[in-house]
């Protein structure tokens, strides 16, 4: 590991060296051009104009905006002629020759009056629309703010229109049928994302989002952790010196509740900032359950629960991205963000279990629950340009994060026949920091770009959990240290990758190899022990384009994919909130590794129809999954994780959209994963032979003045959770009706979900040997949504932000599915 370390500081070296020579060899530009800008009658200064200096063949040098007084100023020019190019809404362009010399480094213009146009031409309105996906060859981009429905729905109800995403039965997002996924926002990670991606999604309007990117094939300069792929949302705005902003508020009944989330974008001479933030509360009402579990074999069982819960929820977030460009070489960006998550539960059951001799055990139980939940992130950004070559940098990046989480459950217990557990709590702290410090260099060499860059990732985990059970002699909770656990995690990953970019007419080739070493240490203090494990893992990834003179394109890309146990699949802290059914961790967890080949093809987005076709070869060893087992003599139910899967799948992925007509638009999204798994070692037993698929229908109708609607169908096929259970499928409707109330600035929208239905049973079915179990849950599945959305300011062009930064896209989400 050392040899590739010093191999690639080598490499920086040399090159950092050789374009600091070839700087030392140019000339210093040191010319200047300034003014005053000001209206031609009135005399008054005009700020916010928009000064642009050109070459005689119009590329544009550099951008700049009037200040107060109307001054503007453009330095560090060298010595050649330009074009001063003036712009401003409602008023004449101008453009003024520039001559910079060895006589003449400075043209100082005074003021430069501009006029009014005399005759103005009526507004245009573009009538028509950009496609919504767009291929790449290592990604598919959906285009959020082309989509009518983005103004009236949160970002997690988007997820099904977009290609290679789904939603599960529990609202979890799935990339491939998949929860191993990393999720970035405007390239970078967030704490927020990864441990309430859930709630943060349910809780961001979709009209503060402009982007999401689906990178399937991810570059050798992600991490390679996240075995489906990454999903990038992007909220950055367009911008130049000024101001624009969305606000957004809504209302969900009965299910969900109020939100109201925002975007701001600004940017004035040197200094941007883009910011994003919101605040929600969400309620589920009061539905009823039952869990059945009947076993066979010497002394056969049937167990059942019947009971009812409820639970609230708030949830809020902000997060900026701020740059300050200290010259045309130098520039100083960072990005924060900091969540928080609380949440109330009440769980009421009534358990019975019978066997040959009739009522075995039997108890009530009431169980509330509640935590907090919430991080902070901060990076700093230091990105080195070179007048050698503009697209040669050197960035140098550090990110420091923490997130923490109180859970704290209080178990009653009534009316018990031959159970003795008395009644208890459980608390469960976990807190994590983790420290990062990456160095990038990109330089294009002839017409190949280059990248490299090393990486080090440092976390530490710690998790207490502590079971006090009721003491009936003196009435007061006493710790039980045989099912309480304390848990100390470190985990430190070095990385170094090697890239490539280049293109031969109609192809572009994007290849590069990435090598991490990962180091890990968990201590158990409860069981007085240690797990160490380090490994390392040389990743490849190659992905290649062929474009047409259509426009059409197809793609290639292979890549292997990792998946590191997270300390929620690691710990072995025992969940007995409900005691006839417990979930553990295993600290013997391995990582996993996924090889993955993918094609794809786009039309290239026509007039009337759009489509894209993809599908993708997986292939996995020591797959971890869940592993439910039944012990007989305790009569309970355990679900752990271990490595236990094999095999792989074949997914093929649709997306058409099809306007006949410009008042109608037809969009279709669908997938079909069939998954070939063998079980191994305790569940050798198993096999997993099945597809599961998902189709949405969406049709969208445009009318006069402003009036819009949309119509959406969708169905999920029944999925796996793991090699013994299946959760079922179901169907949903929904239909959504968009007023433009001021033109381009303020929207009103209001949606009916599922008005057919007000239920759906979630049904998730477990078999094993001399066991099966089924567990189905009533849920609220009707509802109707409001919300009203504004967009104020207006931009032009690009906040200025590093190239490279910190990408920490390589730790596991906890939870299950496969």
């Amino acid at each position: 590991m050392k040899n590739i370390f010093t191999y690639i500081i080598i490499i920086l070296a040399i090159l950092f060296i050789v374009d600091n020579n070839a700087i030392a060899q140019k000339d210093i530009p040191a010319g200047k051009v300034s003014g005053i800008i000001a209206d031609s009658l009135s005399k008054q200064p005009l700020e916010l104009v928009t000064v642009m200096l050109k070459t005689e063949k119009d590329s544009l040098i550099k951008t700049r905006v009037s200040k107060a007084g109307g001054k503007f100023e453009i330095e560090n020019l060298h010595f050649k002629k330009y074009n001063l190019v003036i712009l401003f809404a409602g008023y004449e362009k101008k453009i003024i020759p520039v001559t910079l010399t060895d006589n003449k480094i400075n043209s100082d213009f005074g003021t430069i009056y501009l006029s009014k146009r005399v005759n103005n031409l009526k507004e245009v309105e573009i009538k028509g629309d950009r496609p919504i996906i767009q291929q790449k060859a290592d990604r598919i981009i959906y285009d959020m703010a082309a989509d009518p429905e983005s103004k009236v729905n949160n970002v997690l109800s988007m997820i099904h229109k977009i290609p290679y995403l789904s939603v599960d039965a529990d609202n979890n997002v799935l990339m491939k049928g998949s929860s191993s996924y990393k999720v970035l926002i405007n390239g970078k990670p967030s704490g927020m994302l990864t441990n309430n991606l859930k709630e943060v999604l349910r809780s961001m309007p979709a009209s503060t989002v402009v982007r999401i990117e689906v990178i399937t094939i991810p570059p050798s300069k992600y991490d390679a952790e996240g075995m489906a792929g990454i999903i990038n949302i992007i909220t950055n705005k367009k911008v130049s010196d000024g101001y624009k902003g969305t606000l957004n508020a809504s209302e969900g009944l009965p299910q969900g509740g109020p939100g109201v989330g925002a975007s701001f974008t600004a940017q004035q001479g040197k200094f941007g900032i883009n910011s994003y933030g919101g605040a929600s509360m969400y309620h589920e009402p009061q539905t009823t359950y039952t869990m059945s579990r009947n076993t066979t074999g010497v002394d056969p069982t049937t167990l059942q629960q019947n009971g009812y819960n409820k639970s609230d929820s708030k949830n809020g977030y902000f997060g900026a991205d701020l740059s300050y460009e200290i010259d045309s070489l130098n520039l100083l960006s960072g990005d924060f963000d900091i969540n928080s998550n609380n949440y109330h539960g009440l769980d009421n059951q009534t358990s019975a279990l019978n066997g040959s001799t009739g009522l075995l055990q039997s108890y009530d139980l009431d169980n509330t629950n509640h935590g907090h939940r919430g991080g902070f992130d901060a990076a700093v950004n230091y990105q080195l340009g070179f007048k050698s070559s503009k697209n040669t940098l050197l960035t140098f990046s550090y990110q420091y994060s923490t997130y923490s989480s109180n859970a704290y459950t209080n178990v009653d217990i009534s009316n018990p026949v031959d159970y003795p557990t008395p009644d208890y709590n459980q608390l469960n702290y976990q807190d994590s920091k983790e420290q990062t410090i990456q160095v990038d260099y990109a330089h294009p060499i002839n017409k190949v770009n280059m990248e490299a860059g090393l990486k080090a990732i440092l976390r530490n985990s710690k998790s207490n959990a502590e079971y006090n059970s009721l003491d009936a002699t003196n009435g007061l909770f006493e710790p039980d240290s045989a099912l309480s656990d304390m848990f100390n995690y470190t985990q430190d990953v070095y990385g170094a990758y090697n890239s490539y970019q280049f293109s031969l007419k109609k192809w572009s080739f994007n290849a590069g190899l990435r090598a991490e070493y990962t180091d890990v240490n968990a201590n158990f203090a409860s069981s007085a022990s240690n797990t160490k494990q380090n490994y390392f893992n040389v990743i490849p990834s190659l992905s290649i384009n062929k474009s047409f003179t259509d426009n059409s394109s197809i793609n290639f890309g292979f890549t292997q994919r990792l998946r590191r146990p997270s300390i929620y699949r690691l710990n072995p802290f025992v969940d007995r909130s409900n005691p006839d059914f417990i979930t553990t961790g295993n600290p013997n967890l391995r990582p996993v590794i996924m090889n993955i080949v993918q094609l794809g093809y786009s039309n290239g987005g026509g007039k009337k129809v759009s489509v894209y076709i993809g599908t993708d070869y997986t292939f996995v060893n020591n797959l971890d999954l869940q592993v439910t087992s039944y012990d007989p003599l305790t009569k309970i139910t355990t679900t752990t994780y271990g490595n236990v899967g094999k095999g792989g799948g074949v997914e093929g992925n649709l997306n058409v959209t099809y306007s006949p007509v410009k008042f109608y638009n037809l969009g279709i999204n669908a997938s079909a994963l069939h998954l070939f798994i063998n079980g191994t070692g305790v569940a050798s037993a198993e096999k997993l032979n099945t597809t599961l698929s998902h189709a949405s229908l969406s049709n969208g109708f445009k009318f006069d003045k402003g009036w819009s609607m949309n119509a959406n169908f969708d169905y999920y096929s029944p999925n796996p959770s793991s090699l013994q259970g299946t959760n079922n499928g179901f169907a949903s409707t929904s239909l959504t009706v968009n007023k433009e109330l001021v033109k381009n600035k303020l929207f009103f929208s209001a949606g009916v979900n599922n008005p057919f239905t007000k239920y759906r049973t979630k049904r998730v079915e477990t078999t094993g040997p001399d066991f099966i179990q089924t567990g189905n849950n009533l849920v609220y599945f009707r509802s109707v949504n409001f919300s009203i959305n504004y967009n104020f300011g207006r931009l032009n062009s690009d906040i200025k932000k590093s190239r490279k930064s910190i990408n920490n896209d390589d730790v596991s989400k906890g939870g299950g599915g496969m």
